[in-house]
C-alpha cells in the first residue's frame, strides 16, 4: 500500500512507523525541517520538506498512486485542504483527516465532509476520542484500561495483578478448571517492557499488567478475581477545562444523572467559557496545584480525579495530589510515551495517551480485510482486531485446537449473532462470526491474512 502522511509531529511519525515496519510504501510530509531529519533518520520511509496542502508537493510525494492521505498536521484547514487537493486532483481513495476544532464537527454542519462538497472518509477528533477513552476509564473503576468491540458485547479488559490478586501464581489453564463458567479468556501479559501471549502454563505474577477479553456481563466478576472490586465513581473532578476537559464535562451531564461533576480551570475566561456550557457540573477557577483549590473542589470526598490539561507534568503532580489528598483514583492525560512506564509506580491508576487512541483509529481504516475494529495497545507491541470471517479464511469450519495459530496470535471470543462465544479447543468459527484476536505487532500481516478474500477462491 503507497500511503502519504501529512505531518510529521507525534501521530504522524507514530502512523508512519506503523505503517513502514509492515512494508507499505510511505511517504511523509512535514514544514519542519528538523521532524523530516527525524523521519528519514529512524524510519524506512521517505520525508520531504514542504506545505501537504500545495498540488505541486503532494504530486512530488506520489500522490497519482496513492491509495491512501493521512492529514495529521496541527492545521484542520491544512488536513482539510489537503485531502480535498488528494481528491479533486489526484483522485486518492481513501482521505484521513485530524480535525480538532469543534466547530467544524456540530452535527447541523455534517454535510460539510460530504464528497459533494470536502470529500474526506474519516475524520478524527482527537478530543472527543481522548474524551471517550477517559469515559472507558470511568465506567470500569480498577482496570487502566478498557476497549469495547462487537456494539460492547465483547470488552477488552486492562488491569494490573497486586498482592491481593488471588489467582497470582497460578497456570492459567487451571483457570478454566476452577471457574468453568467464566467467559474470559487472558490473551496478553506486560511483564517490564515485553508483551507476552500466554500458553496454558503460564502463570501471572506480581506487578504484571493483563490484558483479558470478556463477555460485557461478565467484566465486573471477573475484575473480583482480579482483586480489584472498586465502586463506580459518582463524584468526579476534571483538571482542565480545555476541548477535553469540556467534552467529558459535557458527556458525563447527557449519560451519567448519577454522577456529580467539577472541573478545575486555571485560565478566567475559559472557565466563565466553560461554565456557561455546562449545566450541572460546577466549575472552579484555580489552579489544581493549588491544595486550597482541592480542598474547594472537595477532593477528599471525591472517588475520581481525571487529569486533561495539555501539560503532562501538571497532570501527572494534580493526580497525585489529589490522591495524596484522599481522592480514590487518578485517570491522567499524558502525551509523552517515555512516562509511561513511570505512571504505575506512581501510583496513578489509569492513563490516557491521545496518540495511541488516534493511532488505532487511522489503523482501522489501514487494515486490509473485513477489519471492523482495531485497537493498538502499549505503545504499538500489539493489536487487538476485530474482523468478520469469511467462507476463505483457514479459521473457518475446523475446531480452534486444529487451526494451529502462529504464536503471537490469540482469539479472544467470537461473536454470532447476539451470543458471545469465549473460545475453547472445540471451537468452531462460523462464516459471518465476528472474531476477537489479539496479535503481537509483527504478527498482525498474519491476523489481516485469515480475514482476506484469496483470488484463487474465485
Amino acid at each position: 500500500m503507497k500511503v502519504i502522511v501529512c505531518g510529521a509531529g507525534q501521530v504522524g511519525y507514530a502512523i508512519a512507523r506503523h505503517l513502514a515496519s509492515e512494508s507499505n510504501d510511505v511517504t511523509v510530509i512535514e514544514q519542519r525541517p528538523d521532524l523530516v531529519q527525524r523521519v528519514n533518520d529512524t524510519l524506512d520511509v521517505q520525508g520531504m520538506v514542504g506545505a501537504a496542502s500545495l498540488p505541486d508537493i503532494l504530486e512530488s510525494a506520489g500522490a497519482e498512486d496513492a491509495d491512501m492521505i493521512i492529514a495529521v498536521t496541527y492545521a484542520d484547514e491544512v488536513n482539510m485542504v489537503a485531502c480535498q487537493v488528494a481528491h479533486s486532483l489526484f483522485n486518492v481513495p481513501t482521505k484521513i483527516a485530524r480535525v480538532r476544532n469543534q466547530s467544524y464537527l456540530k452535527p447541523i454542519w455534517r454535510d460539510l465532509f460530504s464528497r459533494e462538497h470536502m470529500p474526506i472518509d474519516v475524520i478524527i477528533s482527537p478530543e472527543r476520542e481522548v474524551a471517550q477513552a477517559a469515559l472507558r476509564r470511568l465506567e470500569v473503576p480498577g482496570a487502566f484500561d478498557m476497549i469495547p468491540f462487537a456494539d460492547d458485547k465483547v470488552r477488552v479488559i486492562g488491569v494490573a495483578c497486586g498482592e491481593d490478586c488471588p489467582i497470582v501464581n497460578t497456570p492459567l489453564r487451571q483457570l478454566t478448571e476452577l471457574f468453568p463458567d467464566l467467559n474470559i479468556v487472558i490473551v496478553g501479559i506486560i511483564r517490564g517492557d515485553r508483551m507476552i501471549v500466554p500458553t496454558g502454563d503460564d502463570q501471572m505474577l506480581v506487578g504484571d499488567e493483563i490484558y483479558f477479553v470478556a463477555d460485557t456481563g461478565h467484566v465486573a466478576r471477573a475484575l473480583t478475581l482480579f482483586g480489584h472490586e472498586e465502586q463506580e465513581a459518582h463524584r468526579v473532578i476534571i483538571v482542565g477545562g480545555g476541548n477535553i476537559g469540556l467534552f467529558l464535562a459535557t458527556q458525563l451531564e447527557a449519560t451519567q444523572s448519577g454522577v456529580r461533576a467539577k472541573v478545575i480551570e486555571l485560565d478566567k475566561e475559559r472557565a466563565e467559557f466553560v461554565a456557561d456550557r455546562l449545566e450541572r457540573t460546577v466549575v472552579i477557577h484555580g489552579n489544581a496545584l493549588d491544595r486550597e483549590i482541592l480542598e474547594e473542589a472537595n477532593v477528599q470526598s471525591t472517588e475520581t480525579v481525571v487529569a486533561v490539561t495539555d501539560d503532562d507534568e501538571v497532570n501527572i503532580l494534580a493526580s497525585l495530589l489529589a490522591k495524596r489528598s484522599g481522592c480514590q483514583r487518578a485517570v491522567t492525560l499524558v502525551n509523552n510515551s517515555s512516562y509511561g512506564p513511570l505512571i504505575s509506580s506512581l501510583g496513578i491508576d489509569a492513563m490516557v495517551n491521545p496518540r495511541a487512541t488516534t493511532v488505532s483509529t487511522i489503523l482501522q481504516h489501514v487494515r486490509r480485510g473485513r477489519i471492523r475494529g482495531v485497537q493498538s495497545l502499549s505503545d504499538g507491541k500489539a493489536e487487538v482486531i476485530e474482523a468478520e470471517a469469511l467462507e476463505t479464511s483457514t479459521l473457518v469450519g475446523s475446531p480452534l485446537r486444529d487451526v494451529r495459530l502462529p504464536a503471537g496470535i490469540i482469539v479472544g471470543a467470537v461473536v454470532r449473532d447476539d451470543d458471545v462465544v469465549i473460545p475453547r479447543g472445540d471451537t468452531v468459527v462460523q462464516v459471518g462470526d465476528r472474531v476477537i484476536m489479539f496479535a503481537l505487532a509483527d504478527m498482525v500481516k498474519k491476523v489481516e491474512k485469515l480475514f482476506t478474500v484469496r483470488l484463487d477462491f474465485f
